[in-house]
């Protein structure tokens, strides 16, 4: 096998999406951009769903005009050449080192509320996650994609519970309106943090090819699972600015206690939102594990890579690139966990690397797309810079990565043209 077959719809790809984005920022993100903007959160967080959507709109039409399992990079090589493509493909392939070891970190946030530990059992657990992922990867994603999409519906339904039990009335809201002063550096810099949980966009694309019909239900199910995930965000934000909760643990879990507090779910806040929590942090590195392997699957087709990746298993997939990224994850959560790496530095330093490709791919779009699609670009490119003013110094990492790949992509594809030119061309007999 050298294909890699469609086996996920319309639904499954919205699950896929959702729990994509919800992923491990759920129930962590809105408490830690409440810790930096106070009430100019949930401004922050409505900026940034609206202004998210160009950006959905514009990888779905690319993912579903071009499918292709190098997604963005595929997109910024039909539009801007060899060089530029492969290396956007390349920075996504190196984020992964610092953006799972995030994940992971945010997961077990809600790991210690269940059961706590230490030393090196963190360290055991953490690896046996990297197992699990191996373990769901490997028979193909519309296994994933199917636990995926009850997940979203669980994450919903709990969100939805806990906003209706909230009994929001006039007079919190005239309270809350009195003590409203967002100011625009700290909006700005909640928006910075938030930008991480619609961070999986673009590793959807990886898996047009997974889709049956990629043309049919790729835009719908990038749409429905942003705009859902946009709307749960503003939910649990606007929930902990509207009651007490604790501001040293995860504030969701007494969040969930203290709205709950006369019915049967009271006292179960750790164990619901603990395993939530879990279960949409491991959805996320699954998507990513998968999304990455494939890329780097399709690299290896092209020759850019070692042909070592090329090989599909029975179910289809790139099990030796999937070994290898979950090898190098299995690898940098060691490092990590030895280092004490700080999570919103982590955070911060894979945003500025999504920033940039979210940049080439939507003005990839320019020239890929109808003209008639030139307003969403546009918006969406200036969603993109004013992401990366945003992040401020946090993007010299991404920059970084940019300046030494690209100079190697570009020596490598020169010379393998000069290659092709010294050698001789077999005449037919």
């Amino acid at each position: 096998m050298n294909q890699i077959t469609g086996t996920i719809g319309r639904w499954q790809g919205a699950g896929l999406m959702a729990t994509t984005l919800l992923g491990t920022g759920v129930f962590i993100l809105p408490q830690m951009t409440i810790a930096v903007a106070d009430s100019g959160a949930l401004l922050g967080w409505l900026i940034l769903t609206l202004a998210i959507i160009p950006v959905a709109l514009v990888f779905g039409l690319l993912a579903s005009r071009f499918p292709h399992a190098a997604g963005p990079a595929y997109f910024v090589e039909k539009a801007f050449g060899r060089t530029a493509g492969r290396t956007i493909g390349l920075i996504f392939l190196l984020v992964i080192p610092i953006g799972a070891p995030a994940a992971i970190l945010m997961t077990f946030q809600f790991m210690d509320a269940l059961v706590p530990l230490h030393n090196g059992w963190q360290l055991v657990a953490e690896l046996f996650v990297v197992l699990m992922l191996l373990g769901l990867n490997i028979r193909g994603i519309q296994v994933s994609a199917k636990l995926q999409f009850g997940l979203t519906l669980a994450i919903v339904a709990v969100v939805a519970i806990l906003f209706g039990a909230s009994g929001l009335n006039s007079e919190q809201l005239e309270s809350f309106n009195q003590t409203s002063h967002p100011q625009v550096s700290t909006v700005m810099l909640a928006m910075g943090i938030g930008f991480w949980s619609f961070l999986g966009i673009e590793a959807m694309t990886h898996l047009a090819s997974d889709f049956r019909r990629p043309d049919k239900d790729m835009l719908p199910a990038i749409l429905m699972g942003t705009v859902l995930v946009g709307i749960i965000y503003l939910a649990c934000t606007f929930l902990l600015l509207m009651v007490p909760s604790d501001k040293n643990g995860v504030a969701m879990i007494s969040a969930f206690d203290y709205l709950l507090s006369d019915s049967f779910l009271h006292g179960y806040g750790a164990q619901i939102i603990g395993v939530l929590g879990i279960a949409s942090g491991l959805a996320t590195v699954n998507v990513y594990a998968g999304s990455a392997a494939r890329l780097l699957w399709s690299f290896s087709k092209e020759g850019i890579l070692p042909k070592y990746f090329v090989v599909l298993n029975r179910h289809g997939v790139p099990f030796r690139a999937l070994f290898a990224i979950l090898g190098t994850m299995a690898l940098v959560i060691v490092l990590t966990f030895y280092s004490n790496q700080d999570l919103e530095k982590l955070i911060a330093w894979s945003n500025g690397v999504f920033v940039i490709i979210y940049l080439l791919a939507m003005l990839s779009a320019v020239k890929l797309l109808s003209k008639r699609y030139l307003p969403l670009v546009v918006a969406s490119c200036l969603f993109c810079v004013g992401i990366g003013i945003a992040l401020a110094d946090n993007m010299l990492y991404a920059v970084l990565l940019v300046a030494v790949i690209a100079p190697f992509m570009w020596w490598q594809k020169t010379h393998l043209q000069s290659k092709s030119m010294q050698t001789p061309a077999h005449l037919p007999e």
